[in-house]
């Protein structure tokens, strides 16, 4: 694989507690999306949170090493439905942390049992920079996965 850089920018106005900010891709991709202190440890509101895009990113990361595995292996998957959930905890001595990340995955994959499955899930999950990042960083990462 390449280098890769990509880069996003933020703009934030006023205090922690009162202030708001945005995000933006240089991408396009994403753009204005909005974010505050109350998104993150509240109701969203319809804003996102630093922990919401690193929950994006895991899952966009795993599924796509998910659909490499199987490919590599003569089975293309058909659909794979993911969602990623991002835990951050207090942790004594240290404030909030990124505890964990919990994947759950239902595939659509033709002649796979899930033996073949799990198999691919365990070296996708080995093969995702995401994965390993939050594991170095010490947070647990869990991943289920199911035939649909």
């Amino acid at each position: 694989m390449p280098h890769i850089e990509r880069t996003a920018h933020v703009g934030w106005d006023g205090n922690l507690a009162r202030g708001a900010g945005t995000l933006d891709g240089d991408s396009g991709a994403i753009a204005r999306l909005p974010f505050s202190l109350a998104s993150r440890v509240g109701d969203p509101g319809g804003k996102t949170s630093p922990e919401e895009l690193l929950a994006a990113a895991h899952g966009g990361c795993l599924t796509m090493s998910l659909a490499g595995e199987l490919t590599s292996a003569d089975t293309p998957p058909g659909r794979l439905d993911v969602a990623c959930t991002i835990v951050m905890d207090e942790v004594e001595g240290q404030g909030h942390q990124i505890v964990g990340s919990r994947v759950e995955i239902v595939a659509r994959v033709e002649g796979v049992d899930d033996a073949a499955l799990q198999a691919a899930v365990e070296k996708a999950d080995a093969g995702c920079p995401f994965s390993q990042l939050l594991k170095r960083a010490g947070a647990t990462v869990t991943v289920t996965a199911r035939l649909a």
